[in-house]
């Protein structure tokens, strides 16, 4: 939501605002807008696929800002689209406009504000490790945030417009003024200086009636309301200024005590209209008046006795009633509302230039496991996604596995544990067996390293599987810290590895600006960020059967990709205490998983052919729906899934294939598709050519860590 041009007309009347020392209270934040906030403001990479461990160190810092001046923070995240779908075109808009933005950041290496794939899982993580309260709205956070501060008296803490219109009785504290690093203090307490807006200062000072805040609101343009017809700047004292428009129409609402009398001369302005459309532009108005009108708020309940919300009453019936309470808890997706209600996945627009194919094309097979569990069969997702810059929505048909087919909905939270554990390894085509010598909360990400591996097209070069390898080697989550902050001071009987922070930390600031983006690294690493948040989620939505792994200790994306250019030009480089038990364990997963040639009962594998052309841009496989006809088995070793739109194993031809297609790529990450098809009839090949010796393998330096990150610190040895 937002009302256009607000923030840049009070940004020239800062006497609206008061200074504030905040401190010993209670604080709602938009949680949304704070992730943009804190990762965008503080100089972390954008495009070679996200600074996590940076990021979740931000985070802490800022809660801790909030802890030491005593402040009790309650974090609101949003949910999924609003269930009537009133603000698709906008929405439309946005994604097409992200579509462009990743590409211009692509080609010029420069930050477009493109939000890495997994940094909301890392702030979720953050957040449920310091034991923050934390809640996801079942739809947009902004009315249920409002609801809450009012009944609560507490402010809310945001940079979205909206609430400059919402009556909150304590205010709002505006994120860009709100100073967390330069805390001060008075006496022995500390405080956060801040600047604290209330809508009677802004009504006092425009000489605004309060009520009518959400006429001006949706007279002015929001996420629902257009009315540019109106020259509103014909009414402002001084149209020479870039914001006189809304000046002008705070004056023209001026002249009126009720909202209902504002509506229609606002309609008379618009010149004669037709009766139908009349109807239509007051039906619109009073919609986009009504989201600033806050119903009870049900968050109350849960922040306090984690008692979950209930459903709008109009969708209740079509969720079970088992996800309320983990999706309020964040503890599953936000998409899965849109899946269930609206049959509908937006997918994101990581950095990636426009002649490459979308990354989330390898992970559509997770997907459409998904959508069988959620959905069964008989019923399609439109998946919103790119073809070039192209915004592209495309039909994908749910699949099930040899176990998920036994599986229903409403019943799934209490199906066996092995039951839900299977069915995650027959999706990500890996054994349990497989995977029993690595660290429970190293499964699932090796896991989906596997499925990366078989599906990536084209298949990963050796020194990107190399260097992924050793970021999940170094970066590993189970060696406890000293404190739940980062500035705790550690227990003095910690060994000097513990009292370090277990946290990989590299020299990146030159690598970051020198040279020029490599695309094929950041797709290939794109692609497997795609599997690890499918997989993540899948893993979620089958009730954890395996440990979800910290996304922080698993990718830091300057430093994956500074290994693999390093490897590539053959520098000889220095090795710090990498874990080379763990890292020759990852070897024998995959060493596994590359040279077996049938898998126990169950386990799926895809075909190579089917992949190859998968991603190469061919139109009958780019959905990443394998075909499941018997002569297709006969062809390829493995199995491959069964699709929900047929009772029987059907390929998948004009009907469905097709539809699931965006137009052909001509281009791949490593060059031509010639290239790439090559390279995939060696898939199969030893791991011994995949990944050298330990004692080739090395990192930068081995130093302390310091406050910018700018030096190394890692783990020793299990």
């Amino acid at each position: 939501m937002g009302v256009h041009g607000l923030t840049a007309l009070l940004d020239q009347h800062q006497r609206i605002y008061r200074d504030v020392r905040f401190r010993e209270s209670r604080l709602l934040v938009d949680g949304c807008n704070l992730i943009y906030m804190l990762y965008f403001h503080s100089g972390l990479d954008q495009n070679h696929g996200g600074e996590y461990a940076k990021f979740e160190v931000v985070i802490e810092k800022f809660f801790k800002a909030l802890r030491e001046c005593r402040i009790s923070v309650y974090v609101v995240l949003d949910g999924g689209s609003d269930h009537t779908d009133k603000k698709l075109k906008t929405l439309t808009q946005k994604a097409k406009s992200r579509i462009k933005n990743a590409h211009r950041a692509a080609q010029g290496n420069r930050p477009q504000h493109i939000l890495p794939q997994l940094v909301k899982l890392v702030f979720k993580q953050t957040l449920v490790r310091l034991g923050v309260p934390l809640a996801q709205c079942y739809e947009e956070a902004d009315r249920e945030i409002a609801g809450l501060a009012r009944d609560w008296r507490c402010p809310v803490l945001s940079n979205d417009s909206d609430f400059y219109i919402f009556d909150l009785p304590a205010g709002l504290l505006p994120l860009s003024s709100f100073r967390w690093k330069a805390m001060g203090r008075n006496g022995s307490q500390r405080y956060i200086p801040c600047k604290k807006y209330t809508a009677s200062s802004f009504c006092t000072f425009f000489s605004v009636q309060q009520q009518l805040l959400p006429v001006f609101a949706t007279l002015a343009g929001n996420d629902y309301v257009k009315t540019g017809s109106i020259g509103w700047d014909q009414f402002a004292p001084d149209s020479s200024e870039p914001t006189s428009r809304l000046e002008g129409l705070l004056c023209w609402l001026g002249g009126f005590s009720r909202p209902q009398e504002a509506i229609e001369a606002a309609l008379g302005l618009m010149g004669n209209l037709r009766s139908e459309r009349k109807a239509e532009l007051l039906k619109d108005l009073y919609l986009g008046m009504e989201e600033y009108q806050l119903p009870p708020c049900s968050l109350n309940q849960f922040f306090l006795h984690r008692k979950a919300p209930p459903l709008p009453a109009e969708v209740a019936g079509h969720v079970p009633d088992w996800i309320r309470l983990p999706l309020t808890r964040a503890q599953l997706s936000q998409d899965l509302l849109d899946v269930l209600l609206l049959q509908r996945m937006p997918l994101s627009f990581p950095v990636s230039p426009a002649h490459l194919p979308s990354a989330h094309l390898v992970s559509r097979t997770l997907r459409q496991v998904t959508y069988g569990l959620l959905l069964g069969a008989g019923r399609q997702v439109m998946e919103r996604d790119r073809d070039g810059l192209e915004l592209t929505f495309i039909p994908v048909q749910p699949a099930f596995t040899e176990t998920s087919r036994q599986l229903l909905l409403p019943h799934l939270d209490q199906a066996e544990p092995s039951q839900r554990l299977q069915v995650l390894l027959e999706a990500l085509q890996v054994t349990e067996d497989s995977l029993s010598r690595l660290p429970p909360q190293l499964r699932l990400p090796v896991a989906v390293t596997c499925y990366w591996l078989q599906s990536a097209e084209p298949p990963p070069e050796k020194e990107l599987l190399e260097a992924l390898l050793l970021g999940l080697s170094t970066g590993l989550p189970l060696r406890p810290r000293a404190g739940k902050y980062p500035s705790d001071p550690p227990s003095s009987s910690a060994p000097p590895e513990t009292r370090s922070r277990t946290m990989v930390c590299v020299c990146v600031a030159a690598f970051r600006g020198r040279r020029q983006l490599d695309v094929g690294v950041v797709h290939a690493f794109n692609q497997w960020q795609s599997c690890l948040k499918v997989g993540i989620e899948l893993n979620q939505l089958l009730g954890f059967p395996l440990p979800e792994p910290q996304i922080s200790r698993l990718y830091e994306g300057t430093l994956i990709h500074q290994l693999v250019h390093q490897m590539r030009s053959g520098e000889e480089l220095r090795p710090f205490g990498t874990s080379v038990k763990l890292y020759q364990c990852f070897q024998d997963v995959v060493q596994q998983f590359h040279t077996r040639e049938e898998t126990p009962s169950g386990t799926k594998e895809v075909s190579s052919g089917t992949q190859k052309e998968a991603s190469s841009g061919t139109k009958e496989a780019s959905s990443g729906t394998k075909e499941a006809s018997s002569g297709t088995q006969k062809e390829a070793s493995s199995g491959t899934w069964n699709e929900a739109s047929s009772g029987t194993q059907k390929k998948t031809s004009s009907g469905t294939q097709k539809e699931a297609s965006p137009r052909t790529q001509k281009k791949t990450s490593c060059g031509t598709q010639k290239k790439a098809s090559s390279e995939t009839q060696q898939r199969h090949r030893s791991l011994d050519d995949v990944t050298p010796g330990l004692r080739q393998l090395s990192l930068l330096n081995k130093e302390t860590a310091t406050e910018d990150g700018s030096s190394v610190s890692v783990q020793e040895d299990l």
